[in-house]
């Protein structure tokens, strides 16, 4: 039997766990994907030395995240009494306005969002008197360009990324191990696979476990949340949080999948030495019409769903008017400091802040053709919002 190089081994799932320890029902329901997701990563032989090191590192650090949480959660058993109402999710396609559209809603003072520094480094709970003055805003910054490097300028084009900017959802469901998140820094099939088969309502959990911890001590009135892969889950979501409601851009998917795949290649670079984006192209092509698909069974079979169509189009042109249609939708009180907050963000943040980005669908081995062969249903079911 071919054995795995000395590179490309890893620790088996017990052996973490009892580096990290959780109480039971957390430890029980980590194992599963925690040893899909390890035995995954030992299958790609592609893997380069330092994509090692970061994986095991990634690893170690959601059980880390995860069991800071649980550890806080025994010290504060008030935190899980916090409620969560009515959360907003926004759902659709990377690069068709979600990020853009959760930074702006971030801008509202009613608006709460999960910030990067405060799903990496989570314990002690934020509160709301240091939301601008806690060490660890700083010190997320510091490590962050530490890490990235000459990447961050090129990751900075496609991504906002900073201590204060929203973060999204995958970044902190991955420590209950049923995300999809690691495939986009590595190939991962195998995981891949099962993830798309389980029930993911684990997953839920440990998400409004994550929403009690940090609105515990800084709340807001809204909470607004983003990432593709809800669209995988929409059942699970809706078992935790049944008063959820959502927002879905839409934008040709031509023009979206070149894009995506531009920021998922420097994403994936540090841990290859050679990356096929040719292959790349193929597999994310797949993979996010996977998402589409589910989203969009689901929403055929559930007409009532509470959800809000918008072009991307229409966001860029008119921020302001287009989020207040969203919060007209949903009876949402639009107000002054709400346009306040969007128009401060945009001054802030103006479009090509970090300079420009090159890309084409021919650089991933795809054409306008395959890909509007694939979302072909999808573009038939919102061609007018496309």
């Amino acid at each position: 039997m071919a054995t795995i190089s000395s590179a490309h081994e890893f620790p088996d799932a017990d052996t973490l766990l009892d580096r990290h320890p959780l109480p039971g029902y957390l430890r029980d329901n980590v194992r599963p994907g925690l040893t899909m997701l390890l035995a995954s990563m030992a299958e790609d032989r592609d893997l380069n030395a330092n994509g090692h090191a970061r994986a095991l590192h990634i690893v170690n650090d959601d059980l880390s995240r995860l069991k800071a949480i649980a550890d806080d959660r025994a010290r504060y058993p008030d935190i899980a009494d916090v409620e969560i109402r009515q959360p907003l999710f926004i759902l659709g396609l990377p690069r068709c306005g979600t990020s853009f559209l959760h930074a702006l809603m971030d801008g509202d003072p009613q608006i709460r969002t999960p910030l990067m520094w405060e799903v990496a480094e989570p314990s002690p709970p934020p509160e709301a008197a240091t939301a601008d003055t806690d060490p660890r805003i700083a010190r997320f910054d510091a490590h962050l360009r530490a890490q990235l490097g000459a990447d961050a300028d090129e990751l900075l084009k496609a991504h906002p990324l900073g201590a204060k900017i929203p973060q999204e959802c995958g970044s902190f469901m991955t420590t209950s191990f049923q995300s999809s998140n690691p495939c986009m820094f590595q190939k991962l099939p195998r995981f891949y696979d099962w993830f798309k088969g389980i029930d993911a309502t684990f997953r839920y959990e440990v998400h409004k476990m994550w929403l009690q911890h940090l609105g515990w001590r800084h709340p807001g009135k809204h909470w607004v949340l983003k990432i593709q892969e809800h669209m995988y889950k929409l059942p699970a979501l809706r078992s935790v949080y049944p008063d959820a409601i959502f927002i879905q851009p839409h934008r040709d998917p031509t023009t979206v999948i070149a894009s995506i795949s531009q920021l998922i290649s420097v994403i994936r670079g540090p841990s290859y030495d050679d990356l096929d984006l040719h292959a790349l192209g193929a597999e994310f092509l797949q993979l996010w019409w996977d998402g589409v698909k589910c989203s969009m069974d689901y929403r055929k079979a559930h007409p009532d769903l509470p959800i809000h169509d918008m072009r991307y189009k229409d966001l860029v042109a008119d921020p302001v008017a287009t989020i207040r249609a969203a919060y007209d939708h949903f009876g949402w009180n639009f107000t002054p400091d709400s346009k306040a907050g969007i128009l401060g963000w945009l001054h802030d943040n103006p479009a090509g802040k970090h300079g420009p980005r090159s890309y084409t669908l021919a650089d991933y081995g795809l054409t306008t053709d395959q890909v509007s062969d694939r979302f072909a249903e999808y573009i038939e079911t919102y061609r007018a919002y496309i």
